[in-house]
């Protein structure tokens, strides 16, 4: 049995190492823990540095919170090979920018509900969501 300290050194490394593997900084990527049906909810969300907006990453679902992490690191390991590259060109309301995001999902519905984790619908609007070709 893991001792607390123990699985806060192992939490900590596996963050690291999400880090690493995705080349960012840590203050743009924000581990939010939560507990749903007695098990650890994971969302790992990125923030853009050019625009300051938050998007969800990935969500996973784990008895524990190493055990989150872990299926989190296998997911960024592997996203690329299984999941669609969608573009998502949008405007933040009351602003006249238009920007483009990237998100990685299974289908168009998932990269939206990436583009909107945790904001009201109504402060996007969204001009197009593209399916990349794949290279």
């Amino acid at each position: 049995m893991e001792t607390i300290s123990e699985m806060h050194v192992e939490a900590a490394r596996i963050q690291q190492e999400i880090k690493d593997h995705l080349g960012l900084r840590t203050s743009d990527l924000v581990f939010e823990y939560s507990n749903v049906d007695g098990k650890v909810k994971l969302d790992l969300i990125t923030i853009n540095p050019r625009h300051n907006q938050a998007f969800l990453f990935h969500t996973v679902t784990a008895t524990d919170k190493v055990d989150a992490l872990k299926k989190m690191l296998e997911y960024v390991q592997n996203y690329k090979e299984k999941e669609n590259s969608y573009t998502i060109q949008w405007v933040a309301k009351n602003e006249t920018e238009l920007h483009t995001s990237y998100f990685k999902a299974g289908n168009i519905m998932d990269a939206l509900q990436k583009l909107y984790y945790g904001r009201d619908m109504n402060t996007i609007t969204v001009f197009s969501v593209v399916l990349n070709p794949i290279s």
